[in-house]
């Protein structure tokens, strides 16, 4: 009767989108809230992220959040198909919060508090996946088609802009105290909770199926597989600057696209499957979803290529410690944010009422401007062109993201917009991941040309014995893109206290100043930043492509018992949007 009376207010679709937005931006801010954390925390636990021994423990701490997002999603979503999506979804709300909680009661010390992280990072992301695969859907079906676009914008938005404000978030929590940036997610996950208990209603169309469990499992094997491959692809193996000739980096990668072949035939014989492939015939959902992995893969990478721009070089050249540049490289990305936060609403609603495919395509290309113009800035650029560029850059995927989401959601059958919206989300999340690796790869390859000489000859040139600057010249750049990355006095690391006292003070204070490593590493740098904005801008144009191509009609009808064929593939017979 409650339920009844609580899904017949006009007001119900509001507080579905509320307590959604507010899911899905607590489960996005913690995707990226440790990126400006991590230094606070390892000091926090006594260890020190720069030794190669501890490399895997950074690495999984950045990563295991977003693999284990991308990995449980679609059959999350298929869950909530079955079982009921709010169900699913509270649910998620729980496990986030109980491991939130999990992560703030930390109390170990050295590896043991670090594996203790990883693992409890592990269990939260599985609660953010159970919020992040059942979020859409739950709107989708709570809102009426034509008020979708600016329900589904304003949830999308939510989800992408809280990725960047996780990293101020992060700053000013972790200096404070580090455990304070897994307590902030408490009270609001307790609230949501709550609130999702009683407010929230399954008024979607649930079907009852069996398990495929087959599916599930050699999805998961497969896609941790590749995604694990990736993970330990950017980090060194052997002489070479990269481990992608690494043997059990190859088998991983190799290993686990053989197991997500299997995966398609094995989802291509089994009755109910998990991942419905057929829904590729529809053209806005295969399209959209294509638009959507390209998009990720030259958003993802971006924000970690511009906080090591930011903290590596640009702040400390203005006169900011090594030290505070975490939290201000956090400040100075907020344009990009801003341009989120009024893009996609209004691009939303406007979905609603002229279709995505014009919003959704000249977002990209609007994207795409902007690599252009971030890649034609100076290393040492004047701050106003750079918050521009990245206001332009918020904008695009802005514009794209809400409408892209509508067309997607929009397209599928009521009883599949779980799985579906969980198969749009895997796709989204991987390519995040995915996107990580190919950035950190471009620029190591840039990097790896040019900077063993240059840091030869500058550290040679201030005094630095001859052996000495060999060995840090030779070491591998992944290195110097870590002590950027955390905030890290690079030189100071690099060298180390012995090398650096044999040196007169006023040598020592020139190397490890705000302007000695900055001004060296900017040409290499400025190689590396070019290869890495080439694949963004080719990224953001094939999108665009993609989302030309989605065609006009993107609003499935449940009434019909049948998909039109207008609305399918392969028929390339684009119609006008609205039709």
């Amino acid at each position: 009767m409650r339920a009844e009376r609580d899904t017949d207010s006009p007001r119900y679709k509001w507080v579905v989108l509320s307590n959604t937005t507010l899911g899905v931006l607590i489960a996005t801010i913690n995707s990226s809230i440790l990126l400006i954390a991590l230094p606070d925390i390892f000091r926090g636990i006594h260890i020190n992220p720069l030794d190669p021994s501890n490399t895997s423990l950074l690495l999984w701490l950045i990563m295991g959040y977003m693999v284990v997002t991308a990995v449980l999603v679609v059959g999350l979503g298929r869950l909530g198909d079955m079982y009921g999506r709010v169900r699913i979804y509270n649910a998620g709300f729980a496990i986030f919060t109980l491991f939130s909680i999990m992560l703030a009661i930390t109390w170990m010390d050295g590896q043991a508090a670090a594996l203790w992280l990883v693992a409890m990072r592990i269990f939260q992301g599985i609660g953010g996946a159970m919020l992040m695969a059942n979020s859409s859907a739950i709107i989708t079906d709570a809102f009426p088609p034509t008020e979708r676009g600016l329900g589904l914008g304003l949830n999308m938005v939510a989800g992408i802009a809280g990725s960047f404000i996780g990293l101020v978030v992060g700053g000013l929590l972790a200096p404070i105290e580090w455990h304070m940036v897994f307590v902030v997610s408490v009270p609001f996950g307790v609230f949501g909770t709550v609130w999702a208990y009683f407010k929230l209603h399954d008024t979607g169309v649930r079907r009852h199926a069996r398990m495929d469990w087959w599916g599930n499992i050699t999805f998961a094997v497969g896609l941790i597989a590749v995604l694990v491959g990736i993970t330990y692809g950017i980090q060194p193996y052997g002489r070479h600057t990269m481990g992608w000739t690494d043997p059990w980096v190859l088998t991983a990668l190799i290993g686990g696209c053989g197991v997500l072949v299997l995966f398609c035939w094995v989802e291509t014989h089994v009755p109910e499957p998990m991942f419905r492939l057929n829904l590729f015939k529809i053209r806005a959902f295969t399209f959209g979803n294509i638009a959507s992995l390209l998009a990720a893969l030259g958003r993802g990478g971006l924000m970690f290529i511009l906080i090591i721009w930011l903290q590596g070089i640009w702040l400390p050249r203005h006169g900011y410690s090594f030290t505070s540049t975490p939290l201000w490289a956090g400040i100075y990305m907020l344009p990009m944010t801003v341009g989120f936060l009024v893009a996609g609403p209004t691009s939303g609603w406007l979905s609603d009422k002229f279709g995505p495919r014009v919003f959704a395509t000249g977002g990209m290309l609007v994207a795409a401007a902007s690599f252009v113009w971030l890649w034609a800035l100076p290393v040492n650029f004047s701050y106003w062109q750079f918050a521009a560029a990245l206001l332009m850059n918020g904008l695009g995927m802005g514009l794209f993201a809400a409408p892209n989401n509508t067309g997607i959601m929009n397209s599928l059958p009521a009883h599949q917009r779980g799985v579906g919206g969980g198969m749009a989300t895997v796709f989204s999340n991987s390519a995040m991941v995915l996107s990580i690796g190919i950035f950190f790869s471009l620029m190591i390859t840039g990097l790896a040309a040019s900077l063993p000489d240059t840091l030869m000859h500058g550290l040679s040139v201030n005094g630095v014995p001859h052996d000495a600057a060999a060995r840090v010249a030779q070491l591998p750049p992944v290195g110097v893109l870590f002590a950027s990355l955390l905030g890290y006095n690079p030189i100071q690391s690099l060298l180390g206290p012995h090398v650096l006292h044999q040196l007169p003070n006023a040598a020592q204070a020139h190397l490890t100043g705000h302007s000695f490593f900055p001004a060296l590493i900017s040409g290499p740098f400025s190689d590396g930043l070019g290869v890495a904005f080439g694949f963004a801008i080719g990224a953001c144009l094939i999108a665009a492509l993609a989302s030309a191509l989605r065609g006009g009609k993107y609003m499935h009808n449940d009434d019909d018992e049948e998909t039109p064929a207008d609305d399918l593939l392969p028929d390339v017979n684009l119609v006008a949007d609205g039709a």
